[in-house]
């Protein structure tokens, strides 16, 4: 038994690049690596301004460009408050989606691409895939799955809401969990550059 958690523990230190920094994490896209912080997502200008939210037209209150940050609450291994990911999201009319991780390199693949619904009244669902492979970027790992569900406010302006990450080897079987908590800021041409981490 010792042996199988000591085997499961070393894949998953290999899984969760940088899992080093016990005190801090990031998980761009299903990237898990110490000690950063993490942004918002994507928005389509003009999908929103001008528009009432208590109107028909929420149902796009989601579409744009986004910057978006992931903030561990309740993951066992990783202190409440760590910033996991951070990055940009872009929410399409189409109900399709793409993030931009700022957290994770090009090498190891740092954009990924999700689905999703609307569930009430300025409030939505994703289901979000990324292929996750090792710090080389030479060998696969397996599929990440990305959860969030998420409220835009009154505004426009902002989102918040909660979020999984789920880490699979290429078989299925679970390396890796963490949850949280997401909160995003829109982008418009005039916004200007923010810190990401």
């Amino acid at each position: 038994m010792k042996t199988l958690c000591r085997a499961v523990t070393a894949t998953l230190g290999a899984v969760l690049f940088g899992m080093s920094f016990v005190t801090s994490a990031s998980a761009e896209c299903g990237y898990y690596r110490g000690s950063q912080a993490a942004p918002v997502s994507w928005h389509q200008q003009g999908a929103w301004q001008g528009r009432d939210q208590d109107s028909e037209s929420d149902k796009d209150s989601i579409v744009g460009f986004w910057q978006f940050k992931f903030v561990s609450k309740d993951s066992s291994g990783i202190p409440d408050g760590t910033v996991v990911d951070a990055g940009y999201a872009q929410w399409h009319s189409d109900g399709t989606e793409i993030t931009n991780s700022g957290g994770r390199p090009p090498l190891t693949g740092n954009f990924c691409l999700g689905v999703w619904k609307k569930t009430a009244r300025s409030t939505y669902k994703l289901n979000h895939f990324a292929l996750s492979w090792d710090p080389s970027g030479s060998n696969l790992i397996g599929p990440t799955n990305i959860r969030e569900d998420v409220t835009v406010s009154h505004d426009g302006k902002t989102f918040t809401g909660t979020f999984t990450i789920d880490q699979f080897d290429q078989s299925g079987n679970l390396l890796a969990h963490v949850a949280g908590v997401v909160s995003a800021t829109r982008i418009t041409v005039d916004s200007p550059v923010e810190k990401l981490f």
